[in-house]
């Protein structure tokens, strides 16, 4: 009886063997026609410091590939191995060079099981400079007027996070500029004024933010003409003319206030009991945009609401039609606090309203009450 169970035993151990003798046999043949080859996360490098990186289907001998892996053109890096050595990491050790496109070799390694990996061959574009997608306003404008409503703009075709921007305006003027949270679009004005019927060129440079200033690249440039002056026949002096105004100016009405709005003379001025009591420069509707005429009312009064549709301030808002969609204000500022300088009084450039300057807007504000008259010519 024992021995006869000793024989069972013996055969159901040998049986066993056998098993999984087949089955690591079984196993290491399905390993073997596995294609064991690496692969790129991606092939484009956008940035100056973005590895390559290369994903194995398995993890693999780090050792095996030991002066394997190369580039062309030669570039120095380093290697880091992640996920169980599955993935692979070639850092570069300075910044990849702009525009400059590579050719990754791999050369044959071994898995953790011991088995050849395919040698691989990968082409890889390096990062570009951004490229400009459209410059406002389009090269060869005329009678540009620029304001924080129109100020120049800038679209690229990629981020710029990982660089620093020159915007250049000649003749030479100081410019400050915003940008939108992805680095793709950008406003820009100058600090100054820009002089009427003048020709100025805007020209964008680009270099990595660690680079020296000598590496800045040109990407692009547009070329326009300002507005020319406005005629002789108007006193090219603002205050003067608001002086003339003040006193040459006819009352329309001989009782309560009204304010009289010259578009021809872009001046304001103000009147009670028929009397003029003050003027001011104005700056109203440009060409296609132009302030609508008419008699109006101060509808409604905020001192310093935001435009939802330019993304503005507009101080000392008072809308003269129902709707809200012309109205008297102080001149509007971006949302970093920069505010358009006085320099645009006395020319036609906003985008429909009436623009007064600091001082005068606060002014009027206060002197003038909801369903005041406003007469617009």
């Amino acid at each position: 009886m024992l021995r006869r169970f000793a024989n069972i035993f013996f055969w159901f151990l040998f049986l066993a063997f056998l098993g999984l003798l087949s089955g690591g046999v079984w196993f290491f043949v399905h390993e073997r026609g596995k294609p064991i080859s690496p692969g790129l996360e991606t092939t484009e490098l956008t940035g100056p410091h973005q590895p390559i990186v290369v994903h194995f289907s398995e993890s693999v001998d780090p050792r095996s590939f030991t002066g394997k892996i190369s580039l062309s053109p030669d570039t120095p890096f380093s290697l880091e191995w992640h996920d169980w050595d599955k993935e692979l990491l070639l850092i570069p050790e300075k910044d990849w060079p702009l525009g400059q496109d590579y050719q990754l070799f791999i050369g044959q390694g071994k898995t953790s099981f011991f088995l050849k990996t395919g040698m691989s061959s990968f082409h890889v574009a390096g990062p570009r400079y951004p490229e400009i997608v459209e410059i406002t306003p389009r090269n060869g404008a005329t009678d540009v007027v620029l304001g924080v409503e129109d100020p120049l703009r800038v679209t690229l075709d990629r981020s710029a996070r990982d660089f620093f921007l020159d915007f250049r305006v000649d003749p030479g003027a100081e410019v400050v500029y915003q940008n939108n949270p992805e680095k793709t679009a950008f406003e820009i004005l100058p600090k100054g004024s820009l002089l009427p019927g003048k020709k100025y060129t805007l020209q964008i440079f680009a270099k990595w933010r660690n680079a020296p200033d000598a590496e800045y690249h040109f990407l692009g440039e547009t070329l326009f003409a300002t507005l020319p002056p406005v005629p002789v026949s108007l006193n090219g002096n603002l205050a003067a003319r608001a002086e003339e105004s003040k006193r040459f100016t006819r009352a329309k009405y001989a009782e309560g206030k009204y304010i009289d709005i010259n578009l021809r003379s872009q001046v304001m001025t103000l009147f009670e009991e028929g009397k003029a009591v003050d003027a001011y420069i104005i700056s109203s509707g440009k060409r296609g945009m132009e302030t609508p005429t008419g008699e109006y009312a101060i509808e409604n009064k905020s001192p310093r609401p935001w435009s939802k549709k330019y993304s503005l301030f507009m101080p000392y808002w008072q809308a003269i039609v129902p709707s809200g969609l012309f109205g008297i204000h102080e001149l509007p500022e971006w949302p970093g606090g920069y505010k358009e300088g006085a320099n645009h009084l006395g020319t036609p450039v906003s985008h429909g309203c009436v623009r007064l300057g600091v001082g005068p807007a606060a002014r009027v504000y206060a002197w003038t009450e909801i369903g005041t008259r406003v007469v617009v010519y």
